[in-house]
């Protein structure tokens, strides 16, 4: 070997590297490539790792194999630009994951020529327009391909059928509109198919699904699927384990095939049409969990039910079914979820629920159910609620239920449940609802109750003894409700030191003696019915200085002397002292039309004015002649006021004769949504200026007050143009009554009718006494004659109360009707509010129903209130649950905050702003409303902030659902002094709304995110 070879050969095993040597090449061309990438990417500060002097098959983000790269992995890093044609330099690159960022700009083409690619994953980005018609160029080796979570239109091409090895396809929200191919089912590989969440063109599922035999997992819930699942379709896929076709249209039977699937573990087929039995014959024995509620099925629920031994959930609610539970369901080990309620069921409940598995979820409510409730329901020591109301039972509650400690919710009224509560269930430590009216329960309240207790509801039943002075330990309590028993004694001053008591009523009772004097702490008091007793002696006036209380009602007693003036400062809407024995005059205040049946059957009381139907005062001469003076004056007035009136009906018959539309059309409409005691006249008459609450871009509001005896206020909301009405302001007439009239929920407004005439259109609702959120919240919207209470502060577990209500009635309309409502213009001004504080949806003028056939999910134009509209629909106009979602998160951060929803900076919004305030890493703790701010409250705050961010994500898909959020707030609420409440319109639990999972559709990371909220 000569010389100058042997150097040769030194210098080249120097340079090259041995294996298992880190030093890098001094040229690798795929190294040269990866920093070119890096820099197009602008120099990612998480890739700071990546330099020429290091190698590259190191990097985590990089994958190789016999030195080469086969894998980039760049998820996570918010990359903003698009992708380098020079990513498919790599020759022999088969993995490419670029998920969660913000890549934009049309599908990338350029990656037609990574040749040997196998994996191709770009979901959650801001890719935009078609998928190309010619996709199939694509690498024929790929075998997962997920473009998940983007802004593409026209749904999938034909030519994805041309992947012939295709293992995955998941195309979750990636579309706008389109639809999805047959020739899916060419892909014959297929072993996941995910299509879910995508407002597709209303269309069947395929015949040619029939081939995919190796699918495993079928996701296509929420895309507008119609029509019936053919047998021989679901026959054919003897390979499914997991199938979710829920918030589609589908009709028909269940196919009879469907549980003869042997590997089938799961199926999601709520909220649909089905209709029909549920297929008897069963061999898919690993099932766990089973939801077909929200549709219309009948007869019996299977027998063979009993032999899924690894059934976790039986989700069946909201349908027709008939006929008595299979017994053998309560034998089933696994079984921990159950919710049958809403049904026609009969017979008894099986014994053996609760014996034999960790039972944590029973709801059987609202049924035909009879006989007594199993002793066994806690004997596994982990049940959270028991709720069997409006049935038929009988008996007394299990004695077991005494010792479960882990129970939060029992709501077993409207039954003829009867015998004594023990006093163990009284304290079980995680009890805060306690729902026992329309019973037959007897005995006496026990000294103490759980801590927790918020809700107590025992009205109409046999209790009796006196109410406990142990009361005072009672520390949580919001609403007691004690109506109709049995109840004697004085009402002890200890119930006085309830300071979060909100509900109390004790009517119909055996209660004597004197009212409690010492009230001050009934600050969060906003209704009070005493009626029915033997209470005597004066009214405390102390009662007119509670700030919040609206509601008063001391009929049916024995008091005397005169009513303190202190009452008529109150601000009520309904009073009733009438049967009593109150003398003297009336306070001024209360000397109004609206209280002419509050004073009844009190001969010894009188008012200066025949307003309201009591004897005059007898006044001294002096104040006679000054009223005789006053009532010349007024009678004055009145001559003036009659003459100016007869000028004007002079000058309006003129108008008239010329065919002018300034008045109101005489030939009015009334269309009626519940039963009304007034008409249209009693309306019309009351629209006048003085009582003008509100205004807005259709016209005015007004508090109206059809018919005086009855105490009622409405709220009417006039359309009016003096010439023809504008087609948009029709429009969300049109939709206000489609929707409004047909919806029953207690956490959305209730429209009682609609009146209409040629020029002018009236919706009357049910008027809600604490206005809207907005006026609480930020002073500068309150109009000048606001007076208190909107001048306090809402306190944090009043705000998390609110905001949970507000999301119990979105989470109906996006999971609990057929077909889901999307608002489309949520915020806070639109968030009504009840005495209690029971907040409730508004003016749906706005909304739109999805999963119409032949409708489609886009809007021609951009509805909404700057602050609160999602980006994607500012840019897109698509119509979504997830924009609702997402202006909810701005109310969110509204209530945490205090801020206005463009109160964010000079630039921007609140959302934006909160999104930027964590990115920077400043303390959330300090970005919260100082004027609610508590340690005990500084945690739950800071995690509703962050949830809402989570509802205020750039991407529709990365927010969570509704039902995701109102599972996080009520298990902050289960700690608040306020129950938890309104699913169904019954303060129902939350579980009935929530799958199994708890993230319908969500990946392992995102679960991450959204549990480390929780």
């Amino acid at each position: 070997m000569s010389k100058l070879t042997l150097i040769t050969l030194t210098l080249l095993l120097f340079t090259l590297p041995f294996p298992g040597n880190s030093q890098p090449s001094i040229n690798n061309p795929e190294r040269t490539i990866l920093l070119q990438i890096k820099n197009h990417f602008s120099n990612p500060s998480n890739l700071s790792h990546w330099t020429s002097s290091s190698d590259h098959c190191t990097w985590p983000e990089i994958t190789c194999g016999d030195g080469s790269v086969t894998g980039i992995r760049l998820a996570y890093l918010n990359l903003n630009q698009t992708i380098p044609p020079s990513i498919c330099d790599l020759k022999n690159l088969t993995i490419l994951d670029l998920n969660h960022n913000l890549i934009p700009g049309p599908f990338p083409l350029a990656l037609y020529n990574c040749s040997n690619l196998e994996i191709l994953d770009l979901s959650f980005n801001s890719f935009n327009g078609s998928i190309p018609t010619d996709i199939n160029r694509l690498s024929p080796r790929l075998t997962a391909f997920n473009l998940s979570s983007n802004y593409f239109t026209d749904g999938i091409p034909p030519a994805i059928g041309g992947l012939k090895q295709l293992k995955e396809l998941q195309f979750a929200a990636t579309f706008y509109n389109g639809s999805f191919p047959p020739e899916i089912g060419e892909l014959v590989n297929l072993e996941v198919l995910t299509l879910y969440e995508n407002p597709f063109a209303p269309q069947g599922i395929p015949s040619s699904f029939a081939q995919l035999k190796k699918l495993r997992n079928l996701w296509i819930q929420n895309s507008n699927l119609v029509g019936e699942i053919p047998e021989n379709i679901i026959g054919n896929m003897t390979a499914l384990e997991f199938l979710d076709l829920s918030g589609n249209s589908l009709s028909g039977n269940i196919p009879n095939n469907l549980f003869l699937l042997k590997n089938l573990t799961t199926v999601y087929l709520q909220v649909n049409k089905f209709s029909g039995p549920i297929p008897q014959s069963i061999e898919a024995l690993d099932l766990n969990w089973i939801d077909f509620s929200n549709n219309t099925l009948t007869g019996k629920i299977p027998q063979d039910f009993g032999k899924l031994t690894k059934l976790e959930g039986l989700v069946l609610f909201m349908n027709q079914l008939s006929g008595e539970i299979p017994g053998s369901i309560g034998r089933l080990p696994a079984l921990w979820d159950v919710r049958l309620f809403t049904n026609n069921l009969s017979g008894k409940i099986p014994g053996e629920f609760g014996k034999h598995s960790k039972l944590q979820t029973f709801d059987v409510s609202t049924n035909n159910l009879v006989g007594s409730l199993p002793e066994g329901l806690c004997d596994n020591k982990v049940l959270s609620s028991i709720i069997a109301f409006s049935n038929n039972l009988t008996g007394e509650l299990p004695k077991s239920l005494g010792d479960c400690q882990t129970l939060e919710s029992v709501r077993v009224e409207k039954n003829q449940l009867s015998g004594t509560i023990p006093d163990d269930l009284w304290a079980a430590r995680s009890l805060s609802r306690f729902l026992i009216s329309d019973n037959l329960f007897t005995g006496e309240l026990p000294r103490k109750i759980a801590s927790n207790v918020s809700l107590v509801d025992i009205s109409n039943n046999r209790f009796s003894g006196e109410i406990p002075a142990g009361v005072s330990s009672w520390n949580n309590l919001v609403n007691f409700k004690a109506s109709n028993n049995l109840f004697t004694g004085e009402i002890p001053q200890e119930l006085t030191v309830l300071q979060r008591l909100s509900v109390l009523w004790l009517d119909g009772n055996h209660l004597s003696g004197n009212f409690p004097s010492e009230i001050i702490s009934w600050k969060s008091l906003t209704s009070l019915k005493c009626s029915r007793n033997q209470l005597s002696g004066e009214i405390p006036s102390a009662l007119g200085l509670l700030p919040n209380l609206n509601e008063l009602d001391l009929s049916g007693n024995q008091f005397s002397g005169e009513i303190p003036p202190e009452i008529g400062r109150l601000r009520l809407t309904s009073l009733n002292l009438s049967s009593n024995h109150f003398s003297g005059r009336i306070p001024g205040a209360l000397e109004n039309a609206v209280f002419d049946k509050s004073f009844l059957n009190n001969p010894e009381l009188c008012a200066a004015t025949p307003s309201i139907g009591l004897r005059i005062c007898n006044l001294n001469t002096k104040k006679s002649n000054s009223n005789s003076i006053r009532v010349i004056a007024i009678l004055g007035s009145i001559a003036a006021a009659l003459f100016l009136l007869a000028i004007l009906y002079i000058l309006f018959g003129l108008r008239k004769s010329r065919k002018g539309k300034q008045g109101l059309d005489p030939n009015w409409k009334l269309t009626p949504f519940h039963r009304l005691n007034f008409t249209e006249s009693n309306i019309l008459s009351n629209l006048v200026e003085d009582n003008v609450i509100g205004s807005g871009g259709s016209g005015e509001v007004y508090l109206v007050q059809p018919l005086h005896h009855t105490g009622e206020k409405v709220a009417v909301k006039r359309i009016w143009n003096c010439k023809k009405l504008d087609r948009k302001l029709e429009k969300e007439f049109e939709a206000e009554v489609q929707i409004l009239g047909t919806i029953r929920h207690s956490n959305i407004v209730k429209l009682l009718c609609g009146i209409s005439s040629e020029d002018s259109m009236l919706l009357v609702y049910e008027y809600m006494e604490n206005r809207s959120l907005d006026l609480w919240l930020h002073p500068k919207r309150r109009p000048y004659f606001a007076s208190p209470p909107y001048c306090q502060v809402l306190e944090w577990p009043t705000r998390l109360h609110i905001a949970t209500g507000a999301a119990q009635g979105l989470c109906y309309m996006h999971h609990g009707s057929s077909p889901p409502i999307v608002h489309r213009d949520v915020k806070s001004s639109n968030v009504l509010l009840g005495s209690e504080f029971n907040a409730k949806i508004a003016d749906f003028g706005l909304a739109r129903m999805l999963i119409r056939p032949g409708e489609a999910n886009t809007v021609s134009t951009l509805a909404g209130t700057f602050g609160y509209i999602a980006p994607e629909y500012a840019h897109t106009t698509k119509v979504n649950e997830k924009i609702d979602v997402y202006s909810f998160g701005v109310i969110l951060l509204e209530l945490v905050t205090g801020r206005e929803p463009n109160d964010g900076s000079a630039e921007l919004c609140l959302a934006d702003w909160a999104r930027q305030y964590v990115q920077e890493g400043k303390p959330i703790a300090e970005a919260l409303d100082a004027d609610i701010k508590k340690p005990q409250y500084s945690d739950e705050m800071q995690s509703v902030f962050k949830l809402g961010i989570f509802c205020t994500d750039t991407s529709p898909y990365r927010r969570p659902t509704m039902k995701e959020v109102l599972e996080i707030l009520l298990k902050f609420k289960s700690q608040s002094p306020y129950a938890a409440g309104n699913i169904n319109g019954s303060e129902r639990d939350a579980s009935p709304l929530l799958k199994h999972s708890g993230s319908e559709g969500s990946s392992e990371s995102e679960d991450d995110e959204f549990k480390s909220i929780v």
